[in-house]
Order: C-alpha cells, then structure tokens, then sequence
C-alpha cells in the first residue's frame, strides 16, 4: 500500500509539498524537485497547482492526529 498523501516534516524546504509527492509515488524529494522546476518551464498553471497542494495538503503532524480519532 503506498504511503498516504501528506505534506512531510522531513526533507521539507518551502512548504513539504514536493518531498510529501515524492513520498507517496516513491521517488526521492530532489527528484520530485527537479521535476517540478522544469515543468514550471513550460506553459500551464503549476505554480497555482503548488499553492493549493499546499493549502489543501494536510501536515504530516495533523494526519497523524486526525488519524488517532
């Protein structure tokens, strides 16, 4: 079972965003990284896609708690 779709507390240097995607879909954080800064060269709403990961994304913290109920 892949891992749950959280922003992380590890390997985090913005918001968690990309090391949490890489997580879930078992690549490295710097690769998922680098993914994203050249997808951001071609057209299209990434950075917006980004942002409302990072808004909509809960923390790894909050997951965990919210798992406990």
């Amino acid at each position: 079972m892949a891992a749950a779709l959280v922003r992380t507390r590890n390997n985090r240097m913005i918001a968690g965003v990309c090391a949490g995607l890489a997580r879930r879909f078992g690549t490295t954080p710097a690769t998922m990284r680098v993914i994203f800064a050249v997808s951001c060269l071609l057209p299209g709403p990434q950075f917006l896609v980004y942002l409302a990961l990072w808004i909509l994304l809960p923390s790894e913290d909050k997951a965990t708690s919210a798992a406990a109920w």
